[in-house]
């Protein structure tokens, strides 16, 4: 009797030790994709991020010059085009005015871009997974419509994230030698924003913004994604090798997905970037030319802002800076989106998000 009860007690005993050895086993299985999924965020938000920093510094020039133009006076007018415009600030400014705000810009595209790169990849594997189960469609692939979806939730969230940086970057940016300075930074433009005008006005502009990063983003991931879709399944005039697309045609593609969305969008950009004037003790002066004439710069709201704009300037006014944002937004979104797929592929991330 003794006997069986020691065997019993041995039974029980291994019985115990086999599944404790099953409990360790399955945690450290749950425990591996966990950490891989954490790493694969860290490498895509790196990827992203770097993709923002490198394509903007890359532009930085003709950035600036497109802000100057959006908020120019139009009875105060130094240069109407691009090569005039870069010119005049070269001769003013020197080398270090065509990269002046660029440092702040970075500071907000960076975190911007790893946000809206990573959240486009989350919400398409959303909207495709939803896609699949309301379709019924196991190998169902994201359409355009789904894709400018996915690309206007991910545009919504980074601007959002980001944007008090974006407005203080607005105001350095128009700031110019001769022009009275009222911001030495980034920091000091934020802590003087919320000191004098309060919390509220870090979201200037915010609305336009909205409305505006919608057909932006949205067509920029859309046309890209789907170009290269196409251009892999078709594989026209030999651009595909192995299903795989090279950088040039890479950069073709965020070319056009940059001319298509910045089109459509950049009304709303001028109207956020004037929005983003007001209420600054110097802003006028430095819109109407560097305090050689006074005017106001007051908007109730968007609308305001759209009607007082075409009043007084005309539709054109709405399209301020066209040129040099439309030179800018073609290299910077191409090298935007190689940037981040050859960071991904140096980084070992699986990129495809549509498969």
């Amino acid at each position: 009797m003794a006997s069986e009860d020691v065997k019993a007690a041995s039974d029980s005993a291994v019985e115990k030790i086999v599944n404790l050895a099953e409990e360790a086993k399955l945690a450290r299985e749950e425990i591996k994709p966990t950490s891989h999924a954490v790493l694969s965020i860290c490498k895509s938000l790196v990827a992203g991020g770097v993709a923002g920093g490198v394509s903007r510094t890359a532009v930085a020039p003709l950035e600036r010059l497109k802000i100057l133009l959006q908020v120019q006076n139009p009875h105060n007018i130094k240069y109407n085009g691009t090569i005039q415009g870069l010119k005049y600030i070269w001769r003013t400014e020197g080398f270090k005015g065509l990269f002046k705000g660029n440092g702040t810009n970075c500071a907000r595209i960076v975190p911007n871009s790893a946000v809206k790169f990573f959240s486009y990849e989350q919400a398409s594997k959303g909207i495709l997974y939803l896609y699949r189960q309301q379709t019924g469609i196991e190998d169902a692939q994201l359409t355009p419509l789904l894709r400018l979806g996915a690309g206007a939730c991910a545009g919504i969230i980074a601007m959002s994230a980001t944007y008090p940086m974006d407005m203080v970057r607005g105001r350095l940016t128009v700031q110019t030698e001769n022009s009275p300075y009222q911001y030495r930074g980034m920091f000091h433009a934020l802590s003087t924003v919320l000191r004098e005008e309060g919390p509220r006005a870090l979201y200037k502009g915010w609305t336009p913004s909205v409305i505006g990063v919608i057909p932006y983003v949205g067509l920029n991931f859309a046309v890209y994604e789907s170009l290269k879709d196409w251009l892999v399944k078709t594989k026209p005039f030999g651009l595909v090798d192995n299903s795989e697309l090279g950088v040039v045609t890479r950069l073709a593609c965020g070319a056009a997905a940059g001319t298509v969305g910045q089109t459509v969008a950049y009304p709303l950009d001028v109207i956020r970037r004037r929005m983003q004037m007001v209420g600054w003790s110097h802003a006028a002066s430095i819109v109407t030319g560097d305090g050689r004439s006074k005017a106001p710069l007051e908007y109730t709201g968007m609308i305001d802002a759209f009607r007082k704009t075409v009043k007084y300037e005309g539709v054109r006014a709405l399209y301020k800076g066209l040129v040099p944002n439309s030179v800018k937004v073609v290299p910077s979104i191409s090298i935007a989106f190689v940037a981040y797929e050859q960071v991904k592929d140096l980084l070992g991330v699986e990129i495809r998000i549509s498969d």
